[in-house]
């Protein structure tokens, strides 16, 4: 099946940005303490870039506890970051990163070459079979220059390793890792990012506090806590009463609610990543609906993604065409899919189903049931039955990279399909709750699809489109909070 490449920048990644300061003069001492209530509860497994599995869940501890080689940045698709540049030979064979000097781990190593050959080979997460089968070798220059030379010329390769479609360039401790162990570093994880392990408490929080030898910019606040919420309503009840300074996932009629209440406000924030149905498995099945291009067409044809875009998040989202988000390098600019569920009635009556078929179980994580609703409801409008099953994040995509997939079991016999549904990440709306402490706030995102709509409503439409939402606020302590005008705004893009 094919995983998710990124909801691809983070939820975090912007907010996470805005917590840092200037790096102008004499750097005050970092204060203060944000809260975020996170759709999902926390796993360790969201603690190692090794484990990654294609969800842009991790990427919100990840930007926070580790630094890749490169990464997406605010207004840089891939921006540098432990490597201050690299290069490509003409054959398209060889890749060499120059890395900076001088960084350090929370523990006080510094950062080789020898730590980035490390976490590359170590690497087993998302599409790592892949990597392995596309890379020959890891081979380390001198103590800041790593070379990685490819079997073949392969264009996507900076796209596989310099966005959220894996993690093989995020970059651990060498001899910290193989002196605790896999095991020994998800309980007390050990990265080069902004902010270092603190405390965790199993699927509940995650305390972190400010590197102040980070060689980027000094953090401006002191102490980060997640805490995992994955009910919506009690997310953003939370922030109403002042238990957290951030709340993600609030979407549609909740997301509608913070913008009417006073002392909140909804901001938004464009990210590289898609909502998807993929059905990849029983597309290669000839017993399976889904080997039929007409089902799959009709699938495409049934979802109204402008519907869903306003329902779940606003109208801010991008409808798209394609899972590949527009910002990614090479990526292509597929024509627009149209809303026709007469045209999709048609297609499933030429490939054999003039009663549509029973898809079986629609599976996906708990912070985007209303999104898998909203497909249902419109799949089951031209004859395609589905019911919903979901899962808490640890035992879905986010453990065993399916990350927002739905799979459809029991198709026509022994025939079943994967539907998936990535998410379009355009926009973060922010909420802002005003501290006591300080009137200053940060933003908000909204990425959570809501109910759906009735059988003969076009309100609520599928995600071909959506974008990752999530109500959030955070306060700012000694500084003003960084405009999000210079968040990059990715296109991204959605399809069945």
């Amino acid at each position: 099946m094919n995983r998710c490449h990124g909801r691809a920048l983070s939820f975090g990644l912007l907010t996470l940005t805005l917590l840092l300061s200037a790096r102008t003069g004499v750097e005050a001492a970092p204060e203060g303490q944000i809260t975020w209530a996170a759709p999902f509860s926390i796993s360790p497994t969201l603690f190692d870039p090794a484990e990654y599995q294609g969800s842009i869940t991790s990427m919100m501890t990840f930007y926070a506890l580790h630094d890749a080689l490169l990464k997406p940045m605010p207004g840089h698709a891939m921006a540098p970051g432990l490597a201050e540049s690299w290069s490509v030979t003409r054959d398209g064979l060889t890749y060499e990163f120059l890395l900076r000097k001088d960084v350090r781990f929370h523990n006080g190593d510094v950062m080789t070459a020898d730590d980035v050959k490390f976490s590359v080979e170590r690497y087993r997460g998302t599409a790592a079979k892949l990597l392995k089968n596309k890379v020959a070798a890891v081979d380390v220059v001198d103590p800041n220059r790593v070379r990685i030379r490819l079997r073949e010329p392969w264009a996507d390769f900076m796209t596989f390793f310099g966005t959220p479609a894996t993690g093989a360039g995020w970059i651990v401790p060498k001899r910290y890792v193989e002196r605790v162990g896999d095991e020994g570093f998800k309980r007390a994880p050990v990265g080069a990012g902004p902010y270092r392990f603190i405390s965790f408490t199993p699927g509940l929080e995650l305390v972190l506090e400010a590197h102040e030898g980070f060689w980027r910019k000094m953090p401006t606040v002191k102490r980060l806590v997640f805490r995992g919420v994955p009910d919506e309503s009690t997310r953003l009840a939370m922030l109403k009463r002042g238990e957290v300074d951030i709340a993600y996932n609030v979407r549609g009629p909740l997301a509608e609610e913070v913008q009417r209440t006073p002392g909140l406000n909804l901001t938004r924030a464009l990210l590289a990543a898609t909502f998807w149905v993929d059905f990849t498995k029983g597309q290669w099945d000839p017993r399976s609906p889904w080997h039929d291009r007409r089902v799959r067409m009709a699938v495409a044809l049934a979802i109204d993604r402008h519907a869903i875009n306003q329902a779940e998040t606003l109208g801010f989202s991008k409808e798209a065409s394609s899972i590949i988000p527009v910002g990614f390098e090479f990526a292509w600019s597929a024509p627009p899919l149209s809303y026709d569920p007469a045209q999709a009635k048609r297609l499933l009556a030429e490939a054999g189903y003039p009663n549509g078929f029973d898809a079986g179980d629609y599976v996906c994580e708990i912070p985007f049931a209303s999104v898998g609703e909203a497909v249902i409801t419109y799949l089951g409008a031209v004859g395609i039955r589905a019911r919903l099953r979901t899962l808490n994040g640890r035992r879905s995509g986010l453990t065993r990279g399916r990350r927002r997939r739905v799979t459809f079991s029991r198709v026509r016999a022994r025939a079943s399909g994967t539907l998936s549904r990535g998410s379009s990440a355009t926009w973060s709306p922010a909420v802002i709750w005003p501290s006591a402490r300080t009137r200053r706030s940060t933003n908000c995102s909204s990425s959570r699809p809501r109910s759906p709509p009735a059988r003969n409503e076009r309100r609520y439409s599928t995600p071909s489109s959506g974008s990752p939402m999530s109500a959030s606020c955070s306060r700012r302590f000694g500084r003003s909070p960084s405009s999000t005008a210079s968040a990059r705004e990715s296109h991204s893009r959605a399809s069945a």
